[in-house]
């Protein structure tokens, strides 16, 4: 498979000129739509998104991964291949936490280049062709390099990195790294721990393990966002 991870949004042409390449260079590979409305120009935060949730692909799928406020810049175009998964983007910081967690690790800058390339859409012009190269079989083409990387950014994120279409918070928490007890706080308010939505009364906010292992924050029938006014990039406290 294919796997799509953007910060293209919902609308707009981006993600079907890029589903176009694929459809021409690799006809007859599944492509899935992971996220297209990964945080805008926020690699960072992207970074723990995408490790939370690649985990769940089977080996062997492909990740076209375009967060790249840098497009046209001397940041080189990457491709990494971390415990069996390939991941193909931009050297920004964007497979810190993926090849950090991962047994094996290998990476390669992109040296291949099409006969016409635009300086602000190397997703489609240079990542799209290289991701189906990749899911037709072939080698990755170009030379093998260490990542640049970011040994600032702890292993764990305490903000929040995405907001979903409900209004839930997700943080760059790993939920197994906090204790049973621990409680988050937020904008000033502590929140508590709950298993599922149905644990706490409605309209009251609370946070838990969601289905990729990150520590969320939600409110029963109700908006954690415009609850507790958070937004990508709010810090959080665990306590």
């Amino acid at each position: 498979m294919i796997a799509l991870f953007t910060d293209f949004g919902l609308e707009g042409p981006y993600t079907g000129q890029m589903k176009a390449v694929l459809a021409r260079d690799a006809p007859g590979v599944p492509v899935i739509d992971l996220f297209a409305d990964a945080p805008a120009g926020d690699a960072m935060s992207g970074a723990y998104l995408l490790a939370a949730y690649a985990a769940w692909w089977p080996a062997g799928t492909v990740f076209l991964c375009v967060i790249d406020p840098g497009v046209g810049s001397d940041r080189a175009a990457v491709i990494v291949q971390a415990d069996g998964r390939w991941f193909v983007g931009p050297d920004n910081g964007l497979f810190e936490l993926v090849t950090r967690h991962a047994g094996t690790v290998r990476s390669w800058e992109t040296t291949w280049r099409p006969t016409s390339l635009s300086a602000s859409f190397h997703g489609r012009d240079l990542f799209a062709p290289a991701t189906a190269m990749l899911a037709r079989g072939e080698p990755p083409p170009g030379s093998e390099r260490p990542l640049g990387r970011r040994p600032d950014w702890p292993d764990d994120l305490p903000r929040i990195i995405y907001i979903d279409h409900y209004g839930n918070a997700m943080t760059g928490l790993r939920a197994s790294g906090l204790a049973p007890t621990a409680g988050l706080t937020v904008g000033g308010r502590s929140l508590p721990r709950a298993r599922v939505f149905a644990d706490v009364p409605e309209g009251e906010p609370f946070w838990y393990e969601n289905s990729n292992g990150l520590a969320e924050i939600a409110v029963n029938r109700g908006r954690a966002d415009l609850l507790l006014s958070v937004h990508v990039g709010s810090v959080i406290e665990a306590s």
